[in-house]
């Protein structure tokens, strides 16, 4: 070969080589005095609350579910307490002193008892 074909492999070699992406960077080696992040703590069970849904004294009225309308004591304080069926229209006001009591228009069968 001759001298200048030579030197114009070597410029072509040369300007491919410039040409190849950079060779990766090593890895970076961690501080040995970095601490590592420790776990999130896990969150706390949480500890059973006081009934306070039952400001209303729905609870010792449960035994009414699945038992006839008509067998609804009369309450000591008629305001504090609604009879509804299941498909009548009733106010949206929440009363946490309130039972409300729902039974099943076509059966008259109760439903549910809760305070509201």
């Amino acid at each position: 070969m001759t001298i200048k074909l030579k030197l114009i492999m070597a410029v072509v070699a040369l300007a491919l080589v410039s040409c190849a992406s950079p060779a990766p960077a090593p890895a970076p080696v961690p501080n040995q005095t970095m601490k590592p992040i420790p776990n999130p703590p896990e969150p706390k069970p949480e500890r059973p609350r006081a009934d306070n849904n039952d400001q209303c004294g729905a609870k010792p009225l449960q035994y009414l579910v699945g038992k006839p309308r008509t067998e609804i004591p009369v309450p000591v304080n008629p305001s504090k307490r609604r009879v509804l069926c299941s498909t009548c229209a009733a106010t949206m006001d929440y009363r946490e002193d309130r039972q409300t009591i729902t039974f099943d228009v076509n059966t008259g069968i109760i439903q549910s008892i809760k305070c509201g």
